[in-house]
Parts: C-alpha cells; sequence; structure tokens
C-alpha cells in the first residue's frame, strides 16, 4: 500500500469508528464486518469481496498501536485525506502531486532548480517521499530494514477466522435450569461431513435462547469461527418458569378452600413444603414461597419464589351423602350471589 493510498484512504470510515475509538472498538467493528464481507458468505459477490479486502486493511492498520501513529500523522499532514494528482511539473492540467506537497512542506518547490525530485523508493537520486516520510517518524528508508516506510504498512490484512455456523440442542426443563452438556451434531455448510461437538450450555439458559460458543465453528486461517446454539426446553409437567420464579397450579378441594388447610406441595428439587390455605380462598388466587425458584446465578445461593396459583376442584360425581351435604350448603347460603353486580360492572 502506498503512502498516496494512505493519504486517500479514511481507515476509520471504513471500519465505522470514531477517531478516538481504542483498540477493543477497532477489533469489534472489524470482527462484525468481515464476518458479513467474508467470500464464504458472499460467494460469487466481487464488491463483497473487494469490501472484505478493505475492513483488512483498515484494521492491519488501526488494530498497530505505532502503524496507526503513523497513519494519523500522515492524514493530519495532507488535510484528513485529499485527493492529489499524480501529474508530473507542468502536466496540463495536473494538479498538485502528494510528492509535490511535502516538497512544499520542506521548501522544496515544484520543479524549483536545485529542488529534489521525490520520486519511487529505490530511484536514482534523491530518496523517494517515502523515505522523507520514513525519517519524520524514525524509520527506515526504502533500502532500510523492513522495506518501504518502515516496512509494516503494506503488509496482508491480518487472517480471517473460519464460518459461524449454527444448531439447535433440546434439553429438559431441569437440565435447562441446573446446565447440561450437550452433544451437537453440525453440518458442514461446504458438504463435508458433519461434526459432533459437545457444548456445556448455561445454568438457567431459557427456552428461544441462542448460546454462542466460541470456536466451535468453521475453521480458518485466523482461528475457528464459532458455534450459535439454539436452546429449545421441553415444558415440565408441574411446572412453568417466569423469569427467576416458577408456577405452578395447586389444586385445592372445595372444603379445604372454604375452611382452610395446610397441604402438602410439591418443589423442584424432589422435596415438599407444607403450606396453610386459608378459610376461603378463591381459586385463582396465587400464593407465594420465598426461595423456592430458580437460582439466579452459580455464585450465589438466592433464588427465585415458587408461585402457586389455587384452583379448586369440584367433584365430578356427586350422589348420596355428598349430595345431600352440597344441597345442605346451598340452602345455608342461600341468599348470597356470586354474580351480584356482574351486570352493572359489564354495563359500565
Amino acid at each position: 500500500m502506498s503512502m498516496q493510498d494512505w493519504a486517500e484512504k479514511d481507515f476509520y470510515a471504513v471500519l465505522g469508528v470514531s477517531h478516538d475509538a481504542d483498540t477493543a472498538e477497532v477489533k469489534k467493528a472489524y470482527r462484525k464486518k468481515a464476518r458479513t464481507l467474508h467470500p464464504d458468505a458472499n460467494p460469487g459477490d466481487p464488491a463483497a469481496e473487494q469490501r472484505f479486502k478493505e475492513v483488512g486493511e483498515a484494521y492491519a492498520v488501526l488494530s498497530d498501536p505505532e502503524q496507526r501513529r503513523q497513519y494519523d500523522g500522515v492524514r493530519a499532514m495532507v488535510g484528513g485525506g485529499a485527493r492529489f494528482s499524480a501529474g508530473g511539473a507542468g502536466a496540463p492540467g495536473a494538479g498538485a502531486g502528494f510528492e509535490d506537497l511535502l516538497g512544499g512542506l520542506f521548501g522544496q518547490g515544484r520543479g524549483a532548480p536545485g529542488g529534489a525530485r521525490f520520486g519511487t523508493p529505490g530511484g536514482a537520486g534523491a530518496g523517494g517521499f517515502e523515505d522523507l516520510l520514513g525519517g519524520l517518524f524514525n524509520q527506515g528508508g526504502a533500502g532500510g530494514a523492513g522495506g518501504q516506510f518502515g516496512g509494516p504498512f503494506g503488509g496482508p490484512p491480518p487472517p480471517a477466522h473460519g464460518q459461524d455456523l449454527e444448531a439447535s440442542a433440546r434439553v429438559s426443563f431441569r437440565a435447562a435450569l441446573d446446565g447440561a452438556t450437550v452433544t451437537l451434531r453440525v453440518p458442514d455448510p461446504r458438504g463435508g461431513p458433519a461434526r459432533t461437538v459437545n457444548a456445556r450450555l448455561p445454568q438457567g439458559v431459557r427456552d428461544g435462547q441462542k448460546v454462542r460458543l466460541r470456536g466451535k465453528g468453521m475453521p480458518g486461517p485466523g482461528g475457528a469461527g464459532d458455534l450459535l446454539v439454539t436452546v429449545h426446553v421441553e415444558p415440565h409437567p408441574v411446572f412453568t418458569r417466569e423469569g427467576d420464579d416458577l408456577r405452578m397450579v395447586l389444586p385445592v378441594s372445595f372444603d379445604e378452600a372454604v375452611l382452610g388447610a395446610t397441604v402438602e406441595v410439591p418443589t423442584l428439587d424432589g422435596s415438599t413444603v407444607r403450606v396453610k390455605v386459608a378459610p376461603g380462598t378463591p381459586s385463582g388466587r396465587t400464593l407465594r414461597l420465598k426461595g423456592r425458584g430458580v437460582k439466579r446465578s452459580r455464585s450465589t445461593d438466592e433464588r427465585g419464589d415458587l408461585l402457586l396459583a389455587v384452583e379448586v376442584v369440584v367433584p365430578q360425581r356427586v350422589d348420596g351423602a355428598v349430595r345431600e351435604a352440597v344441597e345442605a350448603f346451598a340452602k345455608a347460603t342461600a341468599g348470597e350471589d356470586p354474580r351480584a353486580g356482574l351486570a352493572d360492572r359489564a354495563r359500565s
């Protein structure tokens, strides 16, 4: 890459970062663009391939502190990237070339007698303009170590990582909460044989969550890509999850709901806990058991809660003594209307 390229190309714009972006921001921006523009992801697209090369050139310079310092210096010297013609002295219609600008900076007019001509590196006579700039930044000239302008500027872009892959995993409700190791069959997008990958899913993974496994994708010259796993959690017959809380339906009999009772409630760890149902508890009321839900993280013992949705169970067969008891109950509560005011509220 020549110094004319450095003068003209805005590597910050190529990567989409600000001029004060730190190394981590530069790397993140490069990885994102390189993944999108990689030839494997854009087969037969020459425009994407060219953009991929430009992104690599920009990253090669901005990721190296010394190269970045020198690049910023060159850009500042030429006013941030104005284009300069390559025409020689006296060329019809030719504007001031990059070499002529540098000559003016050091008191050497364009075509002036005795003025140094900034030619190509290694040419006869005075050294090339890369040699001059190399001196400005304490770099060797074209004949010194490292080649033109100290050597690092024309280097190839860093090798690209391999392609990211996608897979899916189905785990049980309990395994999702505890964390589990799953075995995945990952297809090769190039038609090769599928690979077997063992992956550890994080504790508390949710249904539909995507888990990124670093270095489990396709191999590449810059290292393997990533594997993006979509997790499908199988439903539990009793529990459902709401954030860090668990919810279950708690069936209670008619008499337990009316008179009150203490009932046994199962928990996710297999134990049971005794819960008091207050007299007159209606169907649909939610009772809360503190600390019986999902563990918030591996580093803490804190858990969410277990929510119990009360459901009053009505007997399916009512005869004999049961019917007599229910009829007696109906007579005793004949003055109570559970639908009182319902029609007025509906019209409001």
